[in-house]
């Protein structure tokens, strides 16, 4: 096997190779705290590209942006028991407001207990819905849309980087609305800014659809989510939107006088998506040789090395690279000129392994020669040898941001293929899957690569449910969504045996 630029690749190991990826790309390290990441500049260059394009998007549905208290009082969170359930074991609380000195170590004050603890965030629900019960008093306040950027805190207990960690980042909206018709099509209205964010942005195809009611939002009334596949089979929750029906507005006195003069609750709604979706681009984007990120996200979308070889020539070919850049820069497009003084093919595959979509490499031949010679980080290699073109500076930056557009392009591409092929439909049986899929292997061993299945689909609940939830479970296996975009369903429910009413997604997930 060829030698790639990370030590690991995708089928010896794909969970190594995912650290590999997030850890030789410069993306993230471990913190002091556990479960908690350092987003180091790169990592968090993608980050504010993601957040500044999906903030415009949402602005552009008419939400405005604010911003709510990191604590939130242990009794706002006892008024929503379905909602306490399913975050208690997740909670971190905060009971004391001061450290003593005793003997010469810092102790917690005994005497500083907080009079109520402190729920540290885990979502926002409750302490925003306690500021709708004041700002809400008519039906001329509604609709009332919201966002924050904020992070969160879940206690998880086995984390990977981005993924799933203690603290995250994510964008959480939350709108209140005169009925369940304005509050549904305000639902569905969000998770369609997230599957196009998603595809468009991030060059990462999606599914859209509703979950079934045990994979519900505790307290919603519906949950819908965006699903994407990786690169070993396995799906990711990218976004989800909730309809809360008026369940959190009942729990938090959120009302209002409507058109006839009469006291009514809210229907409420939230969505969010988080800073996850970093490692689903890389999953979805990575291959053996790192990161590879879609121009729209890539903090510097074009990278130019100049070969030096500290001799005088040198001050003449940085000044012919920076010429360049300046050039790109006036076109809008994101340029760094690397000039650390590192050697330049280990700059080369440093870039490589960060991703950035084009890497420009400039040695004197070139500079004499008005040329340019380049690398797609999206067709690194023919086989084992890598390819890099040769073309005229003008004709390379004339034509930059049409490359740029191109390569978005081939990304998503490659990944709709993978989805789109990787659908199995044919199953009929629970023999079927289970013999497909195999023992559910643990979450930190490699495997091999297993695609979603569709079967047709009752809507069962209760009981019907938690036992279908089981029998996957034991396999390691979920319900992802039930796709909003389908054929009719025809024949029996693959689990119950009634009538089908639509199809549902099954896999291995995230």
């Amino acid at each position: 096997m060829s030698k790639r630029a990370l030590s690991v690749t995708r089928d010896a190991n794909f969970p190594e190779w995912y650290q590999a990826v997030v850890r030789d790309g410069d993306m993230a390290e471990t913190s002091p705290v556990r479960g908690c990441m350092i987003i180091k500049p790169w990592g968090w260059g993608v980050w504010e590209r993601i957040q500044a394009d999906l903030d415009a998007r949402i602005k552009d549905t008419g939400h405005e942006n604010c911003y709510f208290p990191l604590f939130i009082p242990m009794s706002f969170i006892a008024k929503e028991a379905e909602h306490v359930e399913g975050f208690a074991k997740e909670m971190a609380v905060v009971t004391h407001h001061r450290l003593k000195n005793d003997g010469g170590k810092l102790v917690v004050d005994p005497d500083a207990k907080l009079e109520e603890p402190l729920i540290v965030r885990p979502t926002s629900e409750t302490i925003i819905g306690d500021a709708f019960q004041r700002w809400v008093k008519s039906y001329r306040d509604l609709p009332l849309l919201i966002n924050q950027w904020a992070n969160v805190v879940r206690w998880e207990m086995r984390t990977r980087l981005f993924l799933r960690t203690a603290e995250f980042l994510w964008q959480e909206g939350h709108t209140a609305h005169a009925d369940r018709d304005d509050a549904v099509a305000e639902t569905l209205k969000m998770l369609e800014v997230y599957r196009t964010f998603a595809e468009d942005v991030l060059a990462m195809p999606v599914i859209a659809g509703e979950k079934p009611a045990n994979e519900r939002f505790p307290g919603a009334d519906n949950t819908y989510s965006i699903e994407a596949m990786m690169q070993d089979g396995k799906a990711l929750q990218a976004g989800t939107s909730h309809y809360l029906g008026t369940h959190f507005a009942e729990a938090q006195n959120i009302q209002f006088q409507n058109q006839q003069g009469q006291l009514t609750h809210c229907h409420t709604t939230s969505w969010g998506v988080s800073t996850r979706l970093i490692g689903g681009v890389i999953m979805t984007h990575g291959d053996d040789d790192g990161l590879r990120l879609p121009p729209m996200i890539a903090p510097r979308q074009i990278v130019i090395v100049p070969m030096l070889r500290e001799k005088p020539e040198d001050a003449e070919l940085i000044e012919y690279c920076n010429s360049i850049e300046k050039e790109l820069k006036a076109a809008g497009i994101r340029t760094l000129v690397d000039l650390k003084p590192v050697k330049s093919a280990e700059k080369r595959w440093n870039w490589v392994r960060r991703g950035s979509p084009v890497i420009v490499e400039v040695g004197g031949r070139d500079a004499s020669g008005g040329n340019v010679t380049f690398m797609r980080r999206d067709r690194l290699r023919d086989g084992d040898k890598v390819i890099s073109s040769t073309m005229a500076r003008t004709e390379f930056v004339a034509g930059a941001a049409a490359l740029l557009k191109d390569i978005q392009a081939a990304l998503f591409a490659e990944a709709k293929a993978r989805l789109d092929g990787n659908i199995i439909t044919n199953f009929t049986t629970f023999e079927q899957l289970s013999d497909y899929f195999g023992p559910g292997e643990s979450e930190d061993e490699g495997g091999a690569f297993k695609g979603w299945v569709r079967v047709p689909w009752s809507r069962p609940e209760g009981e019907a449910l938690e036992k279908i939830a089981d029998r996957l479970k034991a396999l390691k296996l979920t319900i992802r969504n039930a796709p909003l975009v389908q054929e009719a369903a025809t024949g029996k429910c693959f689990f119950t045996g009634e009538p089908a009413k639509e199809h549902v997604l099954i896999a291995r997930a995230y």
